[in-house]
């Protein structure tokens, strides 16, 4: 099955701010190859990956990925007629090192074909985050005992979402949401027309108004019971978040999940006794905390988009 197919990076060759670096990408129909040059650079090019993947090969100038979208936790979305496959460049720096972690979006896009048909619906959507860590945003039924059989949403209904994380060899670590807004495109762009439903480093602005409320079985996730939601009607709706992952005994008004309860105000998810951590979400939340290099070490964050899903009158 042939596929029409271009590069989302300006035409494969980005010139990046990053030093002297350049990322040169080639998509091809079911396989992508990705070249990082920077002849000056004192990162270890070992340390790079693409989404899961480790580089096929590399040298002391240049690290190269020669990927099939099967591989890598590549996310997958289909929209109109763009079928598109995106994933992050990652370096994960090492402790000693004097080059700062980064991570970079890739991104290939063709024109989808006419006679290609996605699945009914695949409900789990991964994004590779840091070291041994696997995030997952995905949309689960009523329980939360497992993925949603649909992605449509009647008014007023309850979604199920869930923010997870597998860790391997890292001490136990909270998973919360710092951000999460609903748009109607997988790519959240600085124009795009939002609906907030977390805002300001862990607050469910959204349970103000509405029966939306966090929940917790295990540490290493985090159930959100959203209400549906009027904005964009009957469309295409994605959700866009920024996924924690956070030392538990480490929280401050920067790290937490926070909703409001009715005749309450608000409360910590984690730990009731300690909501004054909240009282930030009706102004801005900054921490108290001086930073250092050790607390630095204590989580990471990633970026995910779950959908499309649609909410219907």
């Amino acid at each position: 099955m042939a596929l029409f197919w271009s590069c989302a990076l300006l035409s494969c060759l980005v010139a990046v701010s990053l030093v002297h670096a350049e990322m040169k990408l080639d998509c091809r129909t079911d396989y992508m190859t990705l070249v990082w040059t920077d002849p000056r650079s004192q990162a270890d090019f070992s340390l790079f990956r693409l989404g899961s993947c480790f580089p096929t090969s590399f040298t002391a100038r240049e690290v190269a990925f020669n990927v099939e979208f099967d591989d890598c936790s590549f996310r997958k979305l289909v929209t109109g007629d763009e079928l598109t496959y995106s994933n992050d460049l990652i370096y994960t720096s090492s402790p000693d090192s004097s080059v700062l972690p980064f991570a970079l979006p890739v991104v290939c896009s063709y024109k989808r074909p006419k006679d290609w048909y996605p699945m009914i619906y695949d409900p789990v959507f991964s994004t590779y985050g840091v070291e041994d860590l696997m995030f997952h945003l995905e949309l689960m039924n009523a329980d939360f005992s497992g993925p949603a059989e649909s992605t449509e949403f009647s008014l007023g209904s309850i979604i199920p979402i869930m923010a997870s994380v597998e860790q391997e060899n890292h001490q136990p670590l909270l998973v919360l949401l710092e951000e999460c807004v609903a748009t109607t495109t997988p790519d959240l762009l600085p124009s795009a027309e939002v609906y907030k439903i977390i805002t300001n480093k862990g607050c469910l602005v959204d349970s103000k108004t509405s029966r939306s409320r966090f929940e917790r079985q295990n540490v290493n996730d985090l159930m959100l019971s959203l209400q549906a939601f009027r904005f964009a009607l009957g469309q295409e709706v994605y959700i866009h978040c920024s996924i924690m992952a956070w030392d538990p005994n480490s929280l401050d008004e920067t790290k937490k999940a926070c909703h409001y309860v009715a005749d309450h105000g608000w409360e910590l998810l984690d730990n009731p006794v300690y909501s004054g951590l909240c009282d930030c979400c009706e102004s801005t939340c900054k921490s108290r905390k001086k930073r250092s290099l050790g607390s630095e070490k204590t989580g990471f964050v990633q970026k995910a988009v779950l959908g499309p899903l649609t909410i219907t009158e």
